[in-house]
């Protein structure tokens, strides 16, 4: 078929055997079916893109052509375009961004030879990639060269038909190696330079969640572009897992942290954070908590001193063990927190330089010794529980984060020492008591059947009425020994 007498375009697109044989190098005023034209976008109809061909003759290509999945035009005019020559009637020239057609192996080897794009229909799914019906025949697309992106969901390509590129011809046809990844990086690589020219640490910028890995997020910056935010840069809060904070598909604001440029013509490698987008929380920490403040915080991790709880954000605080309880003696933070649980604390102090929080669990709960000289009085008698043993004598708890001492000395007044002796921690004991040291958080016991007069006598008069049935009786004994008043 010569190019001089050329059919109108259906018939041009019915045998792509004489296209590809007719490929070659046109004049500047004369085309051949195949030739690969680079033009200008010079105006957009309502069907049809018209392209300056840098002859007398426009071309057009059909506007679906350019048409995205969501159906919007990816072209302006005074874009850029590379097409082929798909027909050619002298006032009008035909352009396609693909080959189809018949044309058995001589087209899909001399497509090969010249790097002309077919299209080509994904049919099912192999071993590391793509079963592609082209030109009739089956071809093997590379997993990692079907898109520009990381291929994840696989299943939303099969059925589809894509343009591709010949990378591998041999076995006479029976190993065919397609690539539809090249074709999009040429593309899409004018515009991505443009980009990466303009892109600078510290933009802001939008972009789309593509993977998640266990280190962290990618993000589709441009068409065939991504950063990388590590997990570290997710949130100012600490993060276990990337799905703790986005999903695929998500759209997000990041910052550009670091832009590496890679050798041997590769993409860059680009930082990105997610976190930094709000700022340091720490940075206006004073401006949402102050000290004496009650609030509630998630525990986040504990060590063997105390343990430390979220209180907004990516700002932490330390409850130190002595911090913990008033009612108890705690050995390790776990005996009354665990991670992951959220706790009521008071901000006792607020150190934004060092970046340090003090917190309190047990200031919230409450000083059991507050008002401790309205409940209990000298002389008082009352059961309270042996709690341990020392040398110098014995704790008893009085009610939870009140515990006195029954000094030693104290000890021999029991009417029967030897029962005191073979109490156990947790056994419960009468006691009196003595003396309170508020200030000093002291309360000294006795036993409540104490045999001494000079254990009761100091506390006679206006506390007489606390002593108790027991206190009362011993009064009594000893004044009808004595035939005194006491």
């Amino acid at each position: 078929m010569s190019h001089n007498s050329v059919e109108g375009p259906k018939d041009s697109l019915e045998s792509f055997a004489d296209l590809l044989d007719s490929y070659g190098p046109g004049s500047q005023e004369d085309f051949r079916i195949g030739d690969k034209v680079k033009g200008k976008v010079i105006s957009i109809g309502k069907e049809r893109i018209y392209i300056d061909t840098g002859t007398k003759i426009d071309g057009f290509v059909e506007k679906e052509a350019f048409l995205d999945d969501s159906g919007q035009l990816t072209l302006e005019v005074g874009d850029s375009v590379e097409l082929y020559v798909a027909a050619y009637s002298g006032d009008e020239i035909t352009l396609v961004r693909a080959l189809t057609g018949g044309g058995g192996l001589g087209l899909l080897r001399r497509a090969f030879e010249n790097s002309v794009p077919l299209e080509g229909k994904v049919t099912g799914q192999v071993k590391g990639g793509f079963q592609v019906e082209v030109n009739r025949k089956r071809a093997f697309c590379p997993l990692s060269q079907m898109d520009l992106r990381y291929v994840e969901d696989t299943e939303s390509y099969l059925g589809n038909t894509y343009r591709f590129l010949i990378t591998r011809f041999e076995e006479n046809g029976r190993n065919i190696v397609l690539s539809r990844r090249k074709l999009l990086e040429k593309e899409g690589a004018e515009e991505r330079k443009k980009f990466l020219e303009t892109l600078r640490p510290g933009d802001r910028i939008q972009g789309k969640v593509t993977r998640l890995m266990p280190y962290g997020v990618f993000v589709e910056l441009f068409p065939g572009l991504e950063g990388m935010a590590h997990i570290s840069e997710l949130s100012w809060s600490r993060v276990e897992k990337p799905e703790e904070v986005t999903r695929v598909g998500d759209n997000v604001e990041v910052i550009v942290l670091d832009i590496e440029k890679s050798s041997k013509g590769a993409f860059p490698r680009i930082s990105l954070s997610l976190k930094q987008v709000s700022g340091d929380p720490w940075e206006r920490v004073e401006e949402s908590i102050r000290e004496g403040d009650r609030i509630e915080g998630k525990v986040t991790r504990c060590t063997n001193f105390g343990a430390f709880i979220e209180i907004t954000p990516g700002v932490e605080g330390l409850v130190h063990i002595s911090e913990m309880s008033y009612l108890k003696r705690i050995q390790r933070p776990e005996e009354v927190v665990q991670v992951g649980q959220r706790v009521p604390v008071l901000v006792k102090e607020i150190d934004q330089p060092n970046r340090r929080i003090s917190l309190s669990i047990k200031e919230v709960e409450g000083d059991p010794w507050v008002g401790i000289q309205e409940r209990y009085t000298p002389g008082q008698t009352l059961e309270g529980i042996l709690d341990k043993r020392e040398s110098f004598g014995i704790f008893i708890q009085l009610e939870p984060g009140v515990v006195g001492l029954m000094p030693q000395s104290k000890l021999g007044s029991a009417p029967d020492p030897a029962i005191l002796s073979k109490l156990k921690p947790g056994d419960p004991i009468a006691v009196m008591i003595t003396e309170i040291q508020a200030g000093q958080r002291k309360i000294t016991l006795a036993p409540a059947d104490s045999k001494g007069e000079n254990d009761w006598k100091p506390f006679a008069g206006s506390n007489a009425g606390s002593l108790g049935t027991l206190g009362e009786k011993l009064r009594q004994a000893i004044q009808s020994k004595s035939g005194k008043s006491v």
